[in-house]
């Protein structure tokens, strides 16, 4: 567990939500400065932290929303910390809880440097590894789909395929291999999806790749010089396995 060690004249923490966010910033004494509730934007965000951007730290939990705030805070040269969900429950969970006190105890937490930190990912690089985790959910579903067909196959008992039907040359006729007519149809729907997704990965992997080779070609490179490694892993490696920087000390 990692904690976040820099010391700020002014600590905020937020309580962010998809359409609200409760601010609270306090200073080096833990004097309350500023604890209000307001609509998720960045024209709600900027005015209220701009008296306290000269040395200020703003800290969010962990959640599907942080993407536009680490940005902003970013461009306004504010620190943003990213709080580990699951440690920060470990270590401020309590019976009474909302927006509100939570938000007081995100800005406590890294005032006092007790709050358990989560790896920001690099905005840069940031939607081409979305990209690919939405590449891995697709290639999820057309499993599911080859496995429905092998199972349907070998529910009636049927002769196994000769050859290997997660290839699209090799799907050509298959549903004629099922006599029974609704079977044949459901087979017929698996194929047609498994031919959208497809065409679908195929786009989206180019593209990932031409990506990655602007991002770091370099490295890219000599990942696809080892054996075993192919195209896909080599992007999961670039974009997933992300070098962490070191967090800063206290002054």
């Amino acid at each position: 567990m990692r904690f976040y060690e820099q010391q700020h004249q002014y600590y905020c923490g937020v309580d962010l939500h998809a359409s609200s966010m409760y601010l609270y910033i306090q200073d080096d004494r833990a004097s309350t400065l500023l604890h209000r509730n307001l609509p998720t934007s960045r024209e709600a965000f900027r005015p209220a932290v701009q008296p306290y951007c000269q040395d200020l730290a703003v800290a969010v939990e962990c959640m599907f929303s942080w993407y536009w705030i680490a940005d902003l805070c970013s461009q306004l040269h504010i620190a943003f910390v990213l709080g580990h969900a699951l440690y920060m429950k470990a270590i401020h969970g309590g019976k009474t809880k909302n927006d509100k006190i939570d938000s007081k105890k995100i800005a406590s937490l890294l005032r006092a440097k007790m709050l358990p930190v989560a790896y920001p990912y690099p905005q840069a690089n940031r939607s081409t590894r979305d990209l690919l985790r939405r590449r891995m959910y697709f290639m999820h579903h057309q499993s599911e789909l080859l496995t429905h067909i092998h199972n349907t196959n070998t529910q009636y008992n049927l002769q196994g395929f000769s050859k290997r039907i997660d290839r699209h040359s090799n799907r050509i006729g298959l549903p004629e291999l099922f006599p029974d007519p609704m079977v044949r149809k459901s087979i017929e729907a698996d194929v047609v999806l498994l031919d959208v997704y497809h065409s679908i990965l195929l786009k989206l992997e180019h593209q990932v790749l031409e990506q990655a080779r602007h991002h770091d070609p370099v490295l890219l490179g000599l990942l696809r010089t080892v054996p075993g490694i192919g195209k896909i892993l080599a992007l999961v490696m670039i974009y997933e396995i992300h070098a962490h920087p070191p967090l800063p000390q206290g002054r």
